[in-house]
């Protein structure tokens, strides 16, 4: 059987147990020009849950009673084709279940093996984690050596990444934006960051001027909110600010008011979202340069798993109320792995 889990409900907040449902259909049969994935492990991504609501988006809503729409890896178990080799391991928009087909409208990419790396380890620093990362910097953010840097999420994948990617780029100063002073010290122990500014504590925009007196070059924003408006207040000269997620107002609209976008005018600043399926094309490029500061040992990397189909929700919420450290993984098939 295939354990497929579906939006059941369009959640306000957090996802609970209203919103997903688990039904067992029927693995898909694979027909000419397919191939049939067993799904091994999901990426879960803040983006997910802006896909439950009932909104215009880069993609669709997901419909009531659909599969919750999610990137995954797993190895191929039957080809008609000749793009996939059975025991292939692929990556791709697998959704949350247990298999999937790979068909001409919804192609996967095939992993080489012999890296020396675990899956877990493609799927974060070399899948749609660390390309938004290199993405969000080196071309939406182009950073110059001497720039003084502000990533929020920085204990996140995406943001520890960034970080790491603007060391290496040449950055002046490293500033993180984290949950908590756990979090805000592993930023800067583990991931190399000059400092790291716990947005819980008060004055968040003081706090931001005392360490980068001179101003922000470029901010890597995951969270928007009232940490997007901090470090306007604080924008240097011809600043960039890179609009990479806005996890602050996911469960909550409301969280979204800015009040100092003024300084983009007086700072003759710049501020840009940016999707990273727009650079599918160059996904090889960003792999490259990610893998040599990987196995060059300038990015570290952690990952946080989750064990289990049925977890997936709360490994969602993990997301949202700084429960996971790392990028977020689930485990559906541990016998899925790379050689």
């Amino acid at each position: 059987m295939n354990r497929i889990v579906t939006l059941a409900q369009r959640p306000t907040g957090l996802v609970d147990q209203a919103t997903t449902a688990v039904v067992e259909h029927a693995i898909p049969t694979c027909g000419p020009g397919e191939a049939l994935i067993k799904v091994g492990m999901l990426s879960i991504d803040p983006t997910i849950r802006t896909w439950m609501n009932d909104a215009p988006g880069y993609l669709p809503p997901i419909q009531i009673g659909d599969v919750i729409r999610s990137s995954g890896a797993g190895v191929v178990v039957e080809s008609q084709t000749d793009r996939y080799a059975v025991g292939d391991i692929v990556i791709g928009m697998t959704g949350w279940q247990d298999y999937v087909l790979a068909t001409e409208e919804n192609k996967f990419s095939v992993v080489p093996a012999g890296m020396g790396l675990d899956l877990a380890t493609v799927m974060n620093v070399l899948g749609v984690t660390g390309l938004t990362a290199w993405f969000g910097m080196t071309d939406v953010g182009a950073i110059s050596a001497g720039d003084v840097v502000v990533v929020s999420g920085a204990a996140g994948a995406t943001g520890s990444a960034a970080g790491q990617i603007a060391r290496a780029r040449g950055a002046s100063l490293v500033i993180g934006i984290a949950g908590g002073p756990e979090k805000c010290a592993q930023v800067v122990a583990d991931y190399g960051f000059d400092y790291c500014l716990d947005y819980r504590e008060p004055d968040l925009a003081k706090r931001i001027r005392e360490v980068a007196p001179t101003g922000v070059d470029l901010y890597f924003d995951n969270v928007g909110g009232p940490v997007l408006d901090a470090v306007l207040s604080n924008i240097a000269m011809r600043g960039r600010i890179v609009l990479c997620g806005a996890i602050a107002q996911y469960n909550d609209p409301a969280a979204a008011a800015i009040y100092n976008h003024a300084m983009l005018i007086m700072r003759r600043a710049s501020m840009t979202g940016f999707i990273i399926l727009d650079y599918a094309a160059r996904f090889l490029e960003a792999q490259m340069e990610l893998a040599g500061l990987l196995l060059g040992g300038q990015l570290v990397h952690h990952e946080h798993i989750v064990d289990g189909l049925d977890n997936a929700p709360t490994a969602l919420n993990l997301l949202f109320t700084g429960g996971n450290s790392g990028k977020t993984l689930v485990r559906v098939d541990g016998s899925v792995a790379l050689s």
